[in-house]
């Protein structure tokens, strides 16, 4: 399995904010984060595919948001911002290499971090960056490979799955006061822990769970579901309205 992560632009500090007050990014802490974030996917049995930085791309760290990979295509997004559109190009041209790639057109917006699939559905969050126009582009692409897409309304915060993240076993990890997890067909949800608000995103490799450390009450509703959970420091990417998906791309 490999994951695609790009280095953290030293002008991260500049990075878009929807939901969070702007607050100091330490640059060196936050790239140490990431480089030991880095680590644990490497430690995780992932292969990493690591993009140069992108100084004028304050967001660019946040790969996931550039393209949504299915077992058969990788569909290349169309961020709202017209600042992150240009983080799309050099993501597909590695996907390319893998994936047959197919593209959201104007005036389709629509980011990864939307995204959750579950099986052969794909949820899609109609947020303040992907709209409806998006997610009818994906599903018309994705149809004929077998997908449905399902959308769900994300009024409260940045992404879909800031709020809630498929972590297997048939089971949703979400904050229910941000997403409406009836939405999700025949899953178990595990909820975030009150106080743990972002605690919703986590990434499931390879029968394991990474979590941002900064949320203990939560992990140990997980580890009392039985799932194994792996730790790392982003409080800095936090900041950056981050998790730990937006980070990188898996795909085999």
């Amino acid at each position: 399995m490999y994951a695609i992560t790009r280095e953290v632009s030293r002008n991260l500090t500049e990075c878009a904010l929807t939901f969070l007050d702007r607050d100091v990014i330490d640059i060196e802490r936050a790239c140490a984060q990431h480089q030991s974030y880095e680590r644990c996917l490497q430690e995780l049995g992932l292969q990493l595919i690591c993009l140069s930085p992108e100084p004028a791309m304050p967001d660019s760290v946040f790969v996931e948001d550039t393209a949504v990979v299915l077992d058969e295509i990788a569909v290349k997004t169309r961020p709202a911002l017209d600042s992150r559109r240009r983080e799309v190009n050099s993501v597909a041209s590695v996907l390319s290499q893998h994936r047959a790639l197919l593209s959201i057109e104007e005036p389709g917006t629509l980011e990864g971090g939307d995204v959750i699939r579950i099986g052969r559905i794909l949820y899609v969050g109609l947020s303040g960056r992907t709209n409806e126009e998006g997610a009818r582009q994906l599903a018309e692409l994705v149809r004929p490979r077998g997908y449905e897409v399902r959308t769900v309304p994300v009024p409260r915060c940045l992404h879909l799955k800031t709020a809630a993240t498929y972590v297997g076993r048939n089971t949703l990890l979400a904050n229910r006061e941000w997403v409406d997890t009836s939405l999700f067909a025949d899953v178990k949800v595990v909820a975030a822990a009150d106080g743990e608000d972002e605690a919703g995103n986590a990434m499931q490799v390879d029968g394991h769970l990474l979590m941002p450390a900064a949320f203990p009450r939560t992990r140990a509703r997980l580890e009392a579901e039985g799932f194994q959970v792996a730790t790392v420091d982003v409080s800095e990417l936090q900041k950056a309205e981050a998790g730990v998906t937006c980070c990188s791309i898996l795909f085999v």
